[in-house]
């Protein structure tokens, strides 16, 4: 049983640090799935959760996930110190991407993520401010 204050994760990103990539979202995940959340519930939230990490590596200097899992919700903050979005209309259109080829060639940077992220919450949020950094604030319920 979920205490009804919940229960919080927090992880520290490091910009280009692909040999952690995925941890964070892999621990939540797993948490997820000893607590008894339903597997498509847990699908979202981890792709989400994914999406996001991905993001931070990829493009930003250094950041963090919180994690509060509720018993009817999950919500998910994403911080990170980067170059920001210019252009988040732009970057919200699937396939828009401007991960450099380096990063094409490890296989991410297709230009999905944020539009995933929309896809699999119930509520999202962002804010940007270029050449300082992002957040993202998502809610997915249980």
């Amino acid at each position: 049983m979920l205490p009804e204050q919940g229960i919080v994760l927090k992880f520290e990103l490091q910009g280009a640090d692909f040999n952690s990539a995925g941890e964070a979202s892999s621990k939540i995940k797993r948490t997820l799935q000893q607590l008894g959340v339903r597997p498509d519930i847990i699908r979202r939230i981890a792709i989400s959760a994914y999406e996001a990490e991905m993001n931070v590596i990829i493009h930003a200097y250094h950041g963090n996930i919180l994690a509060q899992i509720f018993p009817d919700r999950t919500e998910l903050k994403v911080e990170d110190e980067g170059p920001g979005i210019p252009d988040i209309n732009l970057a919200m259109k699937e396939g828009y991407s401007t991960a450099p080829d380096h990063i094409r060639e490890m296989g991410f940077g297709a230009g999905m993520g944020l539009p995933n992220i929309v896809r699999c919450t119930d509520k999202f949020d962002i804010k940007t401010v270029t050449g300082t950094g992002t957040k993202l604030s998502m809610i997915i319920y249980h």
